[in-house]
């Protein structure tokens, strides 16, 4: 094993875990998300000596994966989520209440993708409007409209209750 794969080999055991979260947030399946993960990390690999600067992975590694995951919703490679009973097979944060958690998860999942990325971009992975309008390679003015839309579309599928 090279240096440039001992590096990459570092970079995947530090990071996949957290992309996998950020993916499974974007489409609400661990299955799915592995996949994005997986095909993030290979479109990654690729690109490794071109990068100039590793301290910029982080981001570029979130763009890629935001943009496979709008990507293969645009080609309907999955197919659509369907909402159930049943339960995610983890949660997405350690705390609060599991049955809230379903009941976000469940709302998350049925608003539309674009809006999804800005909302899991801009309040999980707390990015800026400019990063997530990079990520999703858009305009911050769509980044703002889209998250806009996507809360207004979970408050309108999460009961008052919670």
């Amino acid at each position: 094993m090279d240096d440039r794969d001992r590096a990459f080999a570092e970079y995947f055991g530090t990071r996949s875990d957290a992309l996998r979260g950020t993916a499974y947030l974007l489409c609400g399946d661990w299955h799915r998300a592995e996949d994005l993960v997986q095909t993030s990390f290979i479109k990654l690999y690729r690109a490794w000596n071109r990068i100039a600067g590793h301290h910029t992975l982080d981001a570029y590694t979130r763009q890629i994966l935001v943009r496979t995951f709008l990507d293969e919703n645009r080609r309907g490679f999955f197919h659509r989520e369907r909402v159930t009973n049943t339960p995610a097979d983890q949660a997405a944060t350690p705390n609060g209440n599991p049955e809230d958690r379903i009941v976000l998860l469940s709302a998350l999942a049925r608003v539309p993708a674009r809006q999804r990325a800005a909302l899991v971009l801009r309040y999980w992975e707390d990015l800026s409007v400019e990063e997530t309008a990079q990520a999703m390679r858009c305009s911050p003015g769509t980044v703002k409209s889209q998250a806009f839309r996507g809360l207004e579309a979970l408050r309108g599928l999460i009961p008052a209750s919670i």
